[in-house]
């Protein structure tokens, strides 16, 4: 018999649930070769308009490391102070391309996948050193695209680097008779020139990973039509377990709605199919209020508790009818029937009085 492979089954998208667990344990659609490509147009940018500072300072820093070498004496008492001293002078030489690098890392990531933290994902994970698995891991699709990425930008880099000195053969000869500015100058010029078409290319090649790996991210949260059903029946409860809560709450709705009958001024019936029993607090009241309502089996036990407490029952169909579509219970009656109940009200105190 042929059992069709899981991932087959999987052809419903993602249920917004599904993401949030997916995000809540560190999974998301990112890439690292926009995070790379972004690291290194940052770190170029920087040295193209930098580079003249930063190097001016690396020579004076090391003027002042060999002359001072040779006339200082290194002591237990000095060591620290210079130490110091070199450290804080090469801290501000480098200070600012790692700031670029740590700025350029955060900002890519972010505009990939936003704020995201996970203790889940910092967790160790026994299965990730167990042999098997990692031999699952070494030869799966995802490490063969990863290496297929890895010998593509070497390629790249290595086709930009032939070309563009290939190019430049021309000019090196010419570097015998310049001064050390000048070969510095060519250099870097020749570097910034490499660095920039190589940051053109992995930028593109990061635009078709992200779009892969956005792809491979939502083909990985697929459900299964069995998934949606728990899924829908964890959130949203079991239906059997659902309409058993929704059956207890209307019998003690309806319970409540019994206890108010003996309150009542008066039931007004269909006469047998529906009942409807008004009250009305001139002090406590703006309008006359549905303390109860009903039809059939609830019509004919409104109608006997109303009778069993001497609340007057009165038959008028087109205003039964009216109050059980348009009121619901503990709700005012509407104004267009102010009245067609009030005559009802000042029949039922009418006969209250004559039985006093």
């Amino acid at each position: 018999m042929f059992f069709p492979d899981k991932d087959q089954e999987r052809n419903e998208q993602a249920s917004p649930k599904r993401r949030e667990e997916a995000r809540s344990k560190g999974q998301v659609a990112q890439s690292r070769e926009a995070v790379s490509a972004a690291i290194l147009l940052s770190c170029t940018l920087l040295f193209y308009f930098c580079s003249g500072g930063m190097v001016e300072r690396l020579m004076d820093l090391t003027r002042w490391t060999l002359r001072d070498c040779g006339t200082t004496a290194v002591t237990l008492t000095n060591i620290h102070s210079l130490l110091w001293g070199w450290s804080w002078k090469l801290l501000l030489i480098m200070g600012p391309l790692l700031l670029t690098v740590v700025v350029a890392g955060v900002l890519a990531n972010y505009l990939q996948i936003g704020f995201v933290f996970s203790s889940e994902a910092l967790a160790p994970k026994f299965e990730k050193i167990d042999p098997i698995k990692g031999f699952q891991r070494l030869f799966s699709l995802r490490s063969l695209v990863e290496l297929f990425k890895s010998i593509l930008k070497m390629i790249v880099v290595a086709a930009v680097v032939w070309y563009t000195l290939k190019d430049e053969l021309q000019n090196m000869i010419p570097l015998m008779e310049e001064s050390v500015w000048g070969i510095l100058l060519y250099t870097g010029r020749v570097s910034f020139k490499i660095l920039i078409t190589t940051c053109w290319i992995l930028i593109v090649l990061a635009i078709v990973d992200y779009i892969y790996q956005r792809w491979e991210y939502e083909k990985g949260l697929r459900m299964s039509k069995q998934e949606v059903k728990d899924e829908y029946k964890q959130t949203e409860g079991n239906p059997a377990v659902k309409a058993r809560i929704r059956r207890i709450q209307r019998d003690a709705a309806r319970k409540r709605m019994m206890a108010n009958v003996p309150r009542a001024d008066v039931v007004i019936t269909n006469p047998t199919h529906l009942a409807v029993a008004i009250h009305y607090d001139p002090e406590k009241m703006y309008a006359p209020t549905v303390v109860a309502k009903g039809a059939g089996f609830v019509a004919e036990r409104i109608r006997e508790i109303a009778r069993a407490h001497g609340v007057p029952v009165v038959e008028n169909k087109p205003v039964a009818q009216l109050l059980y579509k348009t009121v619901d219970v503990d709700r005012a009656i509407p104004e267009d029937l102010y009245r067609a109940v009030a005559e009802i009200l000042a029949y039922v105190y009418g006969l209250k009085e004559k039985a006093v």
